[in-house]
């Protein structure tokens, strides 16, 4: 009896001078006996048994029949069996990494047709009362299996109808302050950075209540055992980079900290993988009116002690209280960036991320400065410009 095998992939490279001709057709499939698609010899195209199968890349099939009867099956391995001399070996929290393996991100668990409701945990005032306004950090516990990671943002629909259609209120999108453990680090909460928004009648210089802000003064009011109506998360805009080597600069006004406060707890806080494999150094520029409007300086003062020395670098710009070295007059974001422009141009040509948070008004003044920086050192603004964004090394939410 003669038995004819025929093999798929890399192994029918032995058989390529077989008296059947493996065409494509319907008639060569006939002909070859088989009632699969026969794919050209060594290109793995069907089936690689190696990627695909249970070897999962080991290279173990190839090693098989290399060695043919002379291959012995290897004892089981680990990542570590024993660490060389001198390593030090750290436990990392890495539950909710598979969240953006891959480039796979967390989408919509729930959507403003079918929202889902979170609970608050807690809510705190993160500004002095000497500083304008009311900024207010919110901790809720999210449903089961909505996960979120760091950059997303966060749809809060406030309660009650518009008064002006009688239809449930809009959803308003928030920028995530915490990374994708949370602040509790167990993978169910979400926080968010609020200012209550407010308008004041420039006669009498009072709060009018009827042009309050209708979601931020709901979750500024908030307390512990209220329920949110959310949905979410959404956003690929404001990623970390995938290269842990890269630099990553954040430029922020008021509670644009928000995304950026998830970022440096990722970095430099949290017991986990993302924090032992960075190997860039981080740049924060925050601006704020008074020191006293100063957003989580105790958790980033913290957060300079925990890095490695020259790896995170905090530049604060003070308006009311700091002068600018440019004209002597109030210190805003843009000024920095203007007095530091060469250091930010070298580490965006080395490969830096570059990331924008805040009132949209913050754009133009600082696109302006970046254009005169670019202009000083030679360079295209507008050429260097659809650089970083073709690289997704430019990134920018405003609101």
């Amino acid at each position: 009896m003669t038995m004819k095998i025929f093999y798929i992939g890399a192994v029918a490279a032995s058989l390529a001078n077989s008296a059947i001709a493996f065409t494509p057709s319907a008639d060569g499939i006939k002909k070859a006996g088989a009632g699969v698609s026969i794919q050209s010899p060594g290109d793995l195209q069907l089936f690689d048994p190696n990627e695909s199968g249970k070897l999962q890349g080991t290279n173990e099939l190839q090693q098989r029949i290399a060695n043919g009867p002379a291959y012995t099956i290897a004892p089981p391995r680990t990542i570590v069996d024993t660490p060389p001399a001198g390593v030090q070996i750290k436990d990392a929290q890495h539950f909710l990494e598979h969240l953006d393996a891959n480039g796979e991100l967390p989408l919509n668990f729930a959507k403003p047709q079918s929202p889902a409701t979170a609970t608050v945990l807690g809510r705190a005032k993160l500004i002095a009362d000497d500083a304008p306004g009311d900024i207010e950090h919110i901790l809720m516990k999210l449903p089961d299996g909505f996960h979120y990671v760091e950059g997303q943002s966060l749809s809060v629909i406030p309660p009650g109808t518009d008064p002006k259609n009688g239809r449930k209120h809009k959803p308003r999108l928030y920028s995530i302050a915490s990374t994708r453990y949370g602040d509790l680090l167990d993978g169910n909460t979400i926080s968010l950075c609020v200012r209550r928004a407010e308008y004041y009648d420039p006669v009498t210089g009072l709060v009018d209540p009827a042009k309050k802000g209708v979601c931020s003064n709901f979750l500024c009011d908030v307390g512990p055992g209220d329920e949110v109506t959310v949905a979410g998360p959404v956003g690929k805009t404001m990623l970390l980079p995938e290269d842990p080597t890269k630099d990553v600069i954040m430029i922020a006004t008021g509670t644009g900290i928000a995304p950026f406060r998830g970022f440096m707890h990722r970095l430099f806080m949290e017991n986990t993988l993302a924090r032992h494999m960075f190997g860039g150094n981080a740049w924060l520029v925050l601006g704020v009116p008074v020191s006293g409007g100063l957003l989580y300086k105790e958790e980033f003062d913290c957060m300079m002690k925990n890095a490695s020395p020259g790896q995170l670098k905090i530049d604060y710009a003070i308006s009311r209280e700091m002068t600018n070295s440019i004209d002597g007059g109030k210190l805003y974001v843009q000024h920095v960036i203007a007095q530091n422009g060469k250091e930010l141009f070298d580490r965006l040509d080395a490969g830096a991320h570059v990331y924008f948070c805040g009132l949209k008004g913050m754009m133009p003044p600082i696109l302006e400065t970046l254009e005169g920086v670019a202009q000083s050192q030679g360079v295209v603004w507008s050429e260097k410009l659809s650089e970083l964004k073709k690289n997704n090394q430019w990134h920018v939410e405003v609101y």
